[in-house]
């Protein structure tokens, strides 16, 4: 039997009409997107294939992504192929807790509906931001976030990939990281179309709303290991994940150590599930030799019917 990992895309991986085909020729999709809409009162569906500026808005796009994820994986999870790890970058960590059997859906989507309020809400528009530095080293980075007058201002949010970093923090320091940056040879430095800073400290509240939340939910021990964003580490105890879930909203995504660590196992081929092809993108810069296989809509899941066969 083939020996798979599980990857899961998290925000930014979104496009108006994801998961539109799948819901219209697979049972399994549309009954995931059915029981997205019951639970949240809302039109998942809609807002996916159709929801325009909305999609976009972060307590809109979480639950969208996350659906249309476990709407393909219910759709391939029996194609035959044993699951040896998983991880999800950011959102997506939700994702795989959900395809692991730790989370039920249910509950996992609207965990995330309410972790993008709440990420929303903890601090006002335009008072922060993000922003991607390229072919810049993340030690560097550090440096330039711990100087005397960033620090504490601006950090990591996401270790992408080796040639992306991506920092967080106050607007007029990020200006002053983007500048330092550049200054020292960054190749670009791009400000990031969103509303908060996310994985910032600055997004405490956040933090402290999910943890309130989260005491509520139980969580099953995982199916196969999932590993973390803020520790690297897999547990096969599934309440030791509520509090990592809790350290990640204000904590650094470590892919480029999570991928790392995962191609150490053994494996045939990782499976990108949800949208869009970013993390293929990542991993390909962080470890060439992994085999990512994208698989989101009707044409890739036939195609890795037929490869498993």
């Amino acid at each position: 039997m083939k020996k798979a990992i599980l990857l899961f895309p998290g925000q930014g991986s979104q496009f108006e009409g994801m998961g539109k085909d799948i819901y219209e020729n697979f049972p399994e999709a549309k009954k995931i997107y059915d029981l997205a809409d019951e639970k949240l009162g809302d039109s998942v569906s809609a807002l996916s294939f159709e929801g325009g500026d909305r999609l976009n808005l972060t307590e809109n796009t979480q639950p969208a992504i996350l659906t249309h994820s476990i709407a393909v994986w219910e759709i391939i999870k029996g194609f035959g192929f044993e699951v040896v790890a998983a991880a999800g970058h950011s959102l997506g960590e939700y994702s795989a807790l959900t395809a692991a059997e730790s989370l039920s859906f249910e509950d996992a989507v609207g965990a995330v509906r309410n972790r993008g309020r709440f990420m929303q809400e903890a601090v006002p528009e335009g008072v922060g931001g993000m922003a991607a530095i390229l072919n810049l080293s993340p030690e560097k980075i550090e440096e330039i976030c711990n100087s005397e007058s960033i620090k504490g201002h601006v950090s990591v949010a996401n270790y992408n990939s080796p040639d992306q970093t991506v920092v967080t923090g106050k607007m007029k320091e990020l200006d002053e990281v983007i500048a330092l940056c550049e200054e020292a040879g960054a190749k670009r430095c791009v400000k990031l179309p969103v509303s908060a800073p996310f994985h910032s400290p600055l997004i405490k509240p956040a933090a402290e709303n999910m943890n309130t939340y989260l005491k509520d939910i139980t969580f099953n021990d995982p199916k196969f290991p999932v590993y973390r964003n803020v520790d690297v580490k897999a547990s096969d105890r599934g309440e030791e994940y509520k509090l990592k879930l809790v350290e990640q909203v204000t904590g650094s995504v470590r892919w480029v150590e999570t991928i790392e660590t995962l191609a150490k196992i053994d494996h045939d081929f990782a499976l990108e599930i949800g949208p869009g092809k970013v993390l293929m993108g990542l991993g390909r810069k962080i470890c060439r030799d992994m085999k990512i296989i994208p698989v989101s809509d009707t044409n890739s899941i036939n195609k890795l019917q037929e490869m498993i066969k």
